[in-house]
């Protein structure tokens, strides 16, 4: 009987981002500020785009190759001129407020679309000239589950990110002849300030105390009930950058946790 070959542990995609400019949104916490990480560990330097000054420092004094850069993203003429010379753009900030329709400040709405819709095409429209000069580019879109599902409550985020998810596509079409792809990452809820925020939101829209929400409203439709770290996003993120992933274009990987499998 012929010897059994032992298995061995998979090499992790190569990523090798030596030499490239990453620019990330959002970047002082959370997703964004593991995707800064996680992209200056491969060797990029990294544009860390958020209107939190302190955090941004902090976020650099983290790890070499971090460029603070303090912005508020409405305003979307800075944005775009903020993405020249972008290699790699991740569009990550993100704001929510859970309202009913009917309840919902209408100033609040636009600005939800400004930074998470509006703010990506400028960034977009910066960023691509030099993408299609050198033939080569990454544009990473963080989603959410809610880009493909909808939820009660939170209609400014969830057309935002449904916008976003057609954006991506359209961006992906459009630069495939160049060398450029574009993906959205959907997570389900994760751990980050923006989710813990939400819990005493969400108690009070659905008459239930605060202990609950996670378990009944969060994660009621996830088939894995804890909340996704922000660095297991990163990698998702940092994935559809590796040359393995060059095929993939106009899609969304889905971190759910079987939410979407309903």
């Amino acid at each position: 009987m012929t010897p059994r070959t032992p298995l061995t542990a998979p090499t992790a995609p190569e990523l090798d981002l030596g030499g490239r400019t990453a620019l990330v949104t959002g970047a002082a916490s959370g997703i964004g500020r593991a995707c800064a990480l996680r992209l200056a560990a491969a060797g990029a330097k990294v544009r860390a785009v958020d209107r939190d000054a302190a955090g941004l420092e902090a976020l650099a004094g983290e790890a070499a190759g971090i460029e603070p850069y303090v912005l508020d993203l409405t305003d979307l003429d800075a944005a775009e001129a903020a993405a020249a010379g972008t290699d790699v753009l991740v569009n990550n900030a993100g704001i929510q407020l859970v309202r009913p329709i009917e309840e919902f400040p209408p100033e609040v709405f636009h600005t939800v679309l400004t930074v998470m819709l509006e703010a990506p095409f400028r960034l977009l429209r910066g960023a691509l000239p030099h993408m299609y000069g050198q033939g080569w580019g990454r544009v990473v879109n963080v989603s959410s589950v809610h880009g493909l599902r909808a939820s009660a409550y939170k209609s400014a985020y969830v057309a935002a990110k449904h916008g976003l998810e057609g954006l991506s596509k359209t961006a992906a079409l459009e630069g495939a002849a160049h060398g450029v792809t574009s993906n959205c990452v959907n997570p389900g809820y994760v751990r980050t300030p923006l989710v813990e925020q939400q819990v005493a939101d969400q108690a009070a829209a659905h008459g239930i105390p605060e202990e609950r929400v996670l378990a009944e409203v969060m994660l009621q439709d996830s088939a894995i009930k804890r909340l996704i770290e922000p660095s297991e996003v990163a990698e998702a993120v940092a994935y559809l950058c590796t040359p393995q992933a060059s095929f993939m274009t106009g899609t969304s990987l889905v971190l759910d946790g079987g939410w979407s499998a309903h």
